[in-house]
């Protein structure tokens, strides 16, 4: 496998060291994600959900009027909300009004209480999860919530400071460029290779797998 230093450099001249360096995420250690309360999670969650498919801008310029909607996004008050209570929100016109997205939020309240009352906060869940086992976090992800699934996952961990690679179009140009998988990977199998091939070179640089998918993807045409 192509070492990554080689990869790096090619990511650096593309688009310069200091430019590279400013696309890199924030990662979180285990005591940066223990400290953030519930309700902020509850927050990021949704908000990914809400940006699928729409102009991220669009979403953000609403999401006062979803915070107040959804009490702060304060899980146990969002689970305590009726059925009814949530398809009243179809007749708020400040929030984006697509009621799928609007009653998973409901129901992932309920998701979210459930690991934080065992796990004494989602923070420390999410803290806890063994290193080198980022496919089963997706996996989980996306049977405990609602509209987690495919990349919203792994693309919510990434804006909660946890650390993850992305199974992105450009990563999977930079797979292919530089040999270390051929095609677009599909299933579990395919996805288990890839998980490989990030812990590898994980192990090889020290490097977090954030890191490693953004260099990764800047290193393409």
């Amino acid at each position: 496998m192509t070492p990554f230093a080689e990869i790096e450099a090619a990511a650096r001249q593309r688009l310069g060291v200091e430019a590279l360096a400013q696309r890199l995420p924030a990662v979180k250690s285990a005591m940066e994600l223990k400290a953030v309360p519930d309700d902020r999670y509850f927050s990021l969650m949704a908000l990914r959900i809400f940006r699928a498919g729409l102009k991220h801008s669009v979403v953000d310029a609403k999401w006062p009027a979803f915070e107040e909607a959804f009490h702060g996004f304060d899980p146990r008050r969002v689970r305590a909300m009726s059925d009814e209570e949530v398809e009243g929100l179809l007749k708020n016109t400040s929030l984006i009004r697509h009621f799928g997205k609007l009653r998973a939020t409901h129901a992932n309240a309920a998701a979210l209480m459930a690991i934080s009352e065992e796990k004494g906060g989602f923070g420390d869940w999410l803290a806890g999860w063994p290193a080198g086992k980022t496919i089963a976090l997706w996996d989980d992800l996306g049977k405990r919530f609602q509209q987690l699934g495919g990349n919203s996952g792994p693309s919510f961990l990434r804006m909660a400071g946890k650390d993850t690679f992305m199974i992105s179009d450009w990563v999977v140009k930079g797979l292919n460029r530089w040999g270390a998988f051929e095609g677009t990977p599909r299933g579990k199998g395919d996805r288990a290779k890839v998980e490989a091939i990030f812990n590898a070179w994980a192990e090889e640089t020290g490097y977090s797998l954030s890191r490693l998918s953004m260099t990764l993807a800047a290193s393409v045409d």
